[in-house]
């Protein structure tokens, strides 16, 4: 669709497991519409749900006690030289073996979202408000 939004479905990583920082890290080539249009249009949003980990029981996934993210920014290519390229293909491989083995033909580079604006709604009442850096300092 030329000029307009595109939703797709990508695997992602924000760190190795059990120790994610935030920043969402993406294997994606060009072949795809994903990285396709953030070579002409970086700007990108990325929704997570709390549904497929289990802790929603039977609620529907659009219920608003199943809380969900929504990412907001701009989609960036990493230097494939870089320490940051470094950290992001060890965190995509390791949650995401295969990708390893991905054709190397298809010329897949890492990307990731420069985070802006977040939207995260976990309860009745619309969006609770959530800074970026409030979300990037987060604990459990």
């Amino acid at each position: 669709m030329e000029g307009g939004s595109t939703l797709n479905v990508v695997s992602f990583s924000d760190g190795l497991p059990g120790k994610g920082a935030g920043i969402p890290y993406f294997y994606l080539t060009a072949l795809d519409p994903t990285a396709a249009n953030a070579f002409k249009d970086q700007r990108s949003s990325f929704t997570l749900s709390e549904y497929p980990i289990g802790t929603c029981g039977k609620t529907d996934p659009e219920n608003p006690t199943c809380a969900k993210i929504t990412l907001t920014g701009k989609l960036k290519l990493v230097d494939g030289s870089s320490k940051e390229a470094e950290f992001a293909r060890s965190a995509l491989f390791a949650k995401h073996r295969e990708m390893e083995d991905w054709p190397k033909n298809h010329n897949f580079q890492i990307f990731k979202l420069e985070i802006g604006d977040i939207f995260l709604i976990n309860w009745f009442g619309g969006p609770k408000p959530l800074t970026v850096d409030q979300y990037l300092q987060w604990n459990m």
